[in-house]
């Protein structure tokens, strides 16, 4: 089972008519003095500093200064809440101008910043990607990614296959920074000072004869210790290859 959050009785819905303006907040509680963005804004605020798991209702109503039912005069519940988190997250990344020239350069830019958002809202990761909130920013990042590909000739289901296996890496990507992260954050000591840990005992088992890449890997590792940067060049790498892989993919398909 996943630990990502798909709400029990969520009507999507509700969240669509939400996002595309098109019904009114619920109706319970006083007049409204605030408007539904900054209830966006203040739910996202939360989710960065604390963590999708902190969210509620009660905490976002607290956090702007009003009580829980007069929020229900907002988003009728959690569920359309962080779909309109999800869909404005996504909006504040930015697109490929005119001067980013071809179908790999816009991949590239596209993808990079999808790393940034995770980077500056990690809880992105614990919403279900698979079926998203289909709000404005979401179809139109849907258009500038399959616009992104126009020049390349393929054909539709091409051109969905090359997406997935794009977005497929980046969000590996991402859910793999994070975990290291995390792994930090509870343990309270680096990869590096988790080695040095280890050392002793594996020192005392390892064999470098019958391990020579994992002894040369970690040589290498102890002389470029894992840091942020050092992940994003990571990115940077498989990002290259994986568009190295799409090229020649498209090239096979379009010589």
């Amino acid at each position: 089972m996943s630990d990502k959050d798909f709400p029990s009785g969520h009507d999507p819905r509700r969240s669509l008519a939400l996002l595309w303006g098109r019904q009114e907040a619920g109706r319970r509680g006083p007049k409204q003095r605030l408007s539904t963005d900054e209830v966006v804004n203040a739910a996202i605020a939360l989710a960065d500093a604390e963590g999708l798991a902190a969210l509620s209702m009660r905490r976002v109503a607290e956090t702007i200064g009003v009580s829980p039912m007069s929020l229900y005069t907002y988003v009728p519940s959690k569920a359309e809440l962080v779909d309109l988190m999800f869909d404005r997250a996504l909006g504040a990344t930015a697109d490929p101008d005119d001067a980013v020239e071809g179908w790999r350069a816009k991949l590239a830019f596209i993808a990079r910043q999808r790393w940034a958002l995770v980077e500056r809202h990690p809880w992105f990761l614990d919403l279900p990607l698979h079926r998203p909130p289909l709000g404005p920013n979401v179809l139109r990042k849907a258009e500038v990614l399959m616009s992104a590909l126009d020049g390349a000739g393929l054909a539709g289901q091409d051109i969905s296959l090359v997406a997935e296996a794009l977005q497929n890496y980046v969000t590996g990507a991402q859910q793999s920074a994070r975990d290291a992260r995390d792994a930090e954050l509870q343990s309270g000591i680096t990869d590096e000072q988790w080695i040095a840990l280890l050392r002793p005992v594996l020192e005392e088992h390892f064999d470098a004869a019958t391990y020579p890449a994992l002894a040369r890997l970690g040589e290498a590792r102890q002389k470029a210790p894992v840091s942020r940067s050092e992940r994003t060049a990571r990115f940077e790498f498989g990002l290259q290859r994986v568009l190295d892989g799409l090229e020649a993919y498209i090239r096979e398909r379009h010589p």
